[in-house]
């Protein structure tokens, strides 16, 4: 019954006093649809490339070394996370190729999208010269931004929910046929633990705890793999390995949440030096520079 749930159902939330509501998933503009579901996503990159935008000084970068990879990955993520989905659907959309560009309907999976951006941003860092680890302790903000805005794009398309519960803070559906079943608001978790990882991140970068460059995306991966791990475990419309029943984003969350669990551990034992991080040697560097300018003068 869950599949064939429509987006005309009326949401409720009995935790918040039986609730309803029954938000469209598109408006029209000059007699045309424009989903939430892109506008939401659009919403969040927006917000993020600003933000970090506005941080960059903090690792050593320049809003404009921001604004170049946002160029380049704003497209290519939104391509990577649209051919992720495919592939993993791909005997659905050889059957319907009219539906293989709708991604207004959803169909867009995070991590597709991640690994498109992070080569560009290899590429892009490679080309400016400036170290990977740095950017993408940035970016991860901006991303998180992207991700605790975006969920909510599945919360107008009534998809992206749990399977049926009785927990208080379950979510119901109503069908226009009047049937009501009770789920995981699994898009509502998602957005919530990623808002949580977003200000411990903040907080860690902040009080000075950065040890390398690649320390913050490392815990980002720890981080959301751990929440993603439980939570795609509640999904009912998770994409599968093949017929063995593994879920594929469920087993990519565990290797990079171990991964990055890894790799915090080698780091922790390793010497800290604060040329460690490239917002430091860009400071010392420009430090000289005054100074030289000063014995000059």
């Amino acid at each position: 019954m869950l599949e064939t749930m429509q987006r005309e159902s009326v949401i409720s939330f009995p935790m918040l006093g039986g609730l309803r509501l029954n938000p469209p998933s598109y408006f029209t503009l000059f007699g045309r649809p424009i989903y939430f579901y892109g506008v939401l996503i659009g919403l969040g990159f927006f917000l993020g490339i600003l933000f970090c935008a506005k941080r960059a000084k903090r690792f050593g970068l320049k809003e404009d070394d921001v604004y170049d990879v946002a160029i380049w990955g704003i497209p290519c993520s939104i391509l990577g996370a649209r051919l992720y989905y495919v592939l993993f659907r791909l005997g659905y959309y050889l059957q319907h190729p009219g539906e293989l560009f709708a991604v207004w309907n959803g169909g867009l999976a995070i991590y597709g999208g991640v690994l498109a951006g992070v080569l560009v941003v290899v590429l892009v860092c490679r080309k400016k010269k400036i170290p990977v680890g740095a950017m993408l302790d940035n970016l991860c903000y901006g991303l998180l931004i992207g991700q605790i805005i975006g969920r909510w794009g599945n919360f107008m398309n009534r998809e992206a929910f749990g399977a049926e519960t009785d927990i208080f803070c379950r979510m119901g559906l109503t069908a226009p046929d009047g049937a009501t079943i009770y789920v995981h608001p699994t898009f509502l978790y998602e957005s919530l633990w990623n808002l949580g990882v977003f200000l411990f991140l903040l907080w860690f970068e902040k009080t000075g705890r950065r040890r390398f460059d690649g320390h913050c995306i490392t815990l980002y991966f720890l981080l959301y793999g751990i929440g993603r791990f439980w939570i795609e475990g509640l999904r009912t419309d998770s994409l599968y390995l093949g017929n063995t029943g593994i879920r594929v984003s469920q087993a990519l969350s565990l290797v990079l949440a171990l991964s990055a669990a890894a790799l915090l551990l080698y780091m922790r034992s390793q010497p800290f030096s604060p040329d460690h991080l490239y917002v430091n040697r860009v400071a010392a560097k420009e430090a000289g520079m005054i100074i030289e300018k000063r014995e000059e003068s």
